[in-house]
């Protein structure tokens, strides 16, 4: 439905703290494997260890890791070397200035980043999916300075759509809650969000 559409990548919604769309690992590979090229599939990891990332992607089998939470355990290098060819997108959750500084640190260590409205400080952890937006002046100076491609995601819907894509300029748009009901992909809601983008 949503490559129907116009959707250029595919994000896969693997085990996460908190937030809609999470779907089985090994659904995740079969979607992965169906999807034809040159349609990107993300696996949306909340894993922080290399190693851990490493293995679950040898099981969900994408072309694009969107690193949901920061890494605690091994770096973006050590991803580099064991999964070459695969693209990494870090996700920063943009709530301060410091988000500036932090995306604008991790930029050259991966392929785009991707800013969320997400607060990985909570005790059950927002790593997206809040329908929540974002400061998109934070973003807009994210993706200004950034030397890699920059998504924005965070409460994106069919109302707001060309309101962020006017605000921030971003390379692309990511969403999730907007165009869904009943945590279930909403084909009225998919094509009013494309249609306001047309």
């Amino acid at each position: 439905m949503a490559i129907d559409r116009g959707a250029s990548a595919l994000g896969l919604v693997s085990a996460m703290p908190s937030g809609p769309g999470v779907i089985p690992e090994e659904q995740i590979a079969e979607i992965a494997a169906a999807v034809p090229p040159p349609i990107a599939t993300f696996l949306l990891t909340s894993l922080q260890s290399a190693e851990e990332i490493i293995e679950q992607h040898a099981r969900c089998r994408t072309n694009t890791l969107q690193l949901c939470d920061r890494l605690t355990s091994g770096t973006h290098a050590d991803l580099r070397r064991a999964l070459p060819g695969i693209r990494l997108v870090q996700v920063i959750h943009v709530t301060d200035e410091t988000s500036v500084a932090e995306a604008l640190a991790i930029a050259p260590h991966v392929d785009a980043l991707l800013l969320d409205s997400g607060n990985p400080s909570l005790a059950v952890k927002e790593l997206g999916g809040t329908g929540r937006v974002h400061d998109w002046r934070l973003s807009r100076r994210i993706r200004t300075e950034s030397p890699k491609p920059v998504f924005l995601a965070g409460g994106l819907n069919p109302n707001n759509a060309r309101q962020a894509v006017e605000a921030v300029a971003p390379f692309g748009l990511d969403l999730c809650s907007g165009v869904r009901t009943n945590d279930h992909l909403d084909p009225a809601k998919l094509a009013a969000f494309f249609g306001a983008l047309g």
